[in-house]
């Protein structure tokens, strides 16, 4: 019986040392042949079942690390079947980025294509602006020459026409058909001997001519034609004039009448346009006379001042503070009314 149980402890022994250590997860002691004789049955048993353990838990663990690397693997071709997914999508955004690059890059060639179109074609416009520009400024300056040249013209005409009617005289207040007896130049004669006696004895004093104007007597109109007398000396005219002014009251037959120097119709209004800054002018005891043929001459600080026209006139109110505030409302009043003429025109 001992050596039968020798025998199997020896066969134990044998199976024991074929188990391959390293597939021993536990650290085992190495047992010498005689040190495993000398162990009890016990004791081989409690190293067997502890081998077993062992041989288990690598067993367990090995399944365990099959199961990590199958797992592993399977992360790992979703990992590679997403990087693929992922390389296809970021192939397909570069193509279309790559394609929008290219529409944009022809629209922006289009863009530029079509502004230097319109850049091209607004230096044109702006030449032709800038020619145009220069035609209209010659047209100005052309209008405002010929503007000059008819003014300069108008003012020809008119002393002209105030040249040739220096030597008249014009009768105001002559009733129509008075003439018919001894004719015009037989009235003026009468207009003579009746206001100025002194005169009428002047053989000197010679009619040229004498005629009313208009040459048409209107029937609606309520007042009668002036009478034009056309003496031989602008002389006489003044002197004639000047005895009317002293006597103020000139009559004929009765009827109150006028007389005054002949004048073109631009001379006239010229005059006209003087009366309410002579009337002004006379309330403040400035003495203004209307010369001839449109003049304003007035007294100022002791200084007899002399006016071609308003202009000149507001020029020189405008260095007097007395004199401006004194025609401020009728300088005003005209301006309104040269104003108001324009915007007619």
């Amino acid at each position: 019986m001992p050596n039968n149980k020798r025998k199997n402890r020896g066969n134990k022994n044998k199976e024991v040392t074929m188990t391959p250590p390293n597939e021993i997860d536990t650290p085992i002691q190495d047992y010498e042949g005689d040190e495993i004789e000398e162990m009890q049955e016990a004791d081989l048993k409690k190293l067997i079942r502890t081998l077993r353990s062992s041989q288990k838990q690598i067993l367990e663990l090995q399944k365990s690390l099959m199961d990590k690397i199958e797992h592993l693997s399977h992360e790992n071709e979703i990992l590679r079947k997403n990087q693929n997914e992922t390389k296809q999508l970021v192939q397909q955004e570069t193509v279309i980025v790559m394609r929008n690059h290219k529409e944009v890059k022809n629209s922006i060639d289009q863009m530029k294509n079509t502004i230097e179109s319109l850049t091209n074609r607004m230096g044109e416009a702006e030449e032709r602006i800038s020619n145009l520009e220069d035609r209209e400024q010659e047209r100005i300056q052309s209008d405002q020459r010929k503007e000059e040249e008819i003014r300069n013209l108008k003012h020809i005409v008119r002393n002209f026409q105030d040249t040739i009617k220096k030597p008249n005289i014009r009768v105001l207040g002559v009733p129509e058909g008075m003439e018919r007896e001894k004719g015009l130049e037989g009235l003026f004669s009468e207009i003579l001997a009746k206001n100025f006696p002194g005169l009428e004895k002047d053989r000197e004093i010679l009619v040229q001519e004498a005629h009313r104007t208009p040459n048409k007597h209107d029937q609606k109109r309520s007042s009668p034609r002036h009478v034009v007398i056309k003496l031989s000396t602008v002389k006489h005219k003044e002197k004639i004039l000047k005895c009317a002014r002293e006597k103020r009251q000139i009559t004929l037959r009765g009827s109150p009448i006028r007389l005054t120097a002949d004048f073109s119709s631009e001379t006239l209004q010229a005059r006209r346009e003087w009366r309410d800054i002579a009337q002004v002018l006379r309330e403040k005891n400035c003495k203004p006379r209307i010369l001839y043929p449109a003049k304003l001459s007035f007294v100022n600080e002791g200084e007899i001042k002399t006016f071609h026209s308003k202009q000149k006139l507001k020029e020189f109110v405008a260095t007097r503070p007395a004199l401006q505030k004194m025609l401020k409302d009728v300088l005003h009043t005209e301006t309104q009314k040269h104003g108001h003429q324009y915007e007619r025109r």
